[in-house]
């Protein structure tokens, strides 16, 4: 038999906006990975504070610029701002933007 690995709930879903508790940025997360799903040499040159693999991890497009970055739940924190986030890409992953949340779908309203 194989091994049975237990996953832990992702604090975040898809859609909630986020602070980066380090780096002081909001985003919003894309996507939810159970446990890190990139490279050891990734983890070793970028995640610097070595923060758990086996928690969930979370792809985050980051408020005012271009970019998505890959962060471990503990260095995130719910942003309250009830503020939309500026990302090129919002409309690609979300239909519209609701009491402080975004709703997954078609082109953004």
């Amino acid at each position: 038999m194989g091994e049975i690995i237990k996953f832990d709930r992702a604090k975040y879903s898809v859609g909630d906006v986020v602070h980066h508790r380090l780096f002081n940025y909001r985003g919003v997360i894309a996507d939810v990975d159970p446990t890190f799903q990139l490279t050891e040499e990734w983890y070793e040159s970028i995640a610097r504070s070595r923060p758990p693999k086996n928690r969930p991890w979370y792809h985050v497009l980051v408020h005012e610029t271009g970019g998505m970055t890959y962060v471990a739940e503990r260095n995130l924190e719910t942003d309250d701002s009830d503020a939309p986030v500026c990302h090129p890409l919002i409309g690609h992953y979300f239909s519209r933007f609701e009491n402080g949340h975004y709703v997954r779908g078609g082109p953004l309203m």
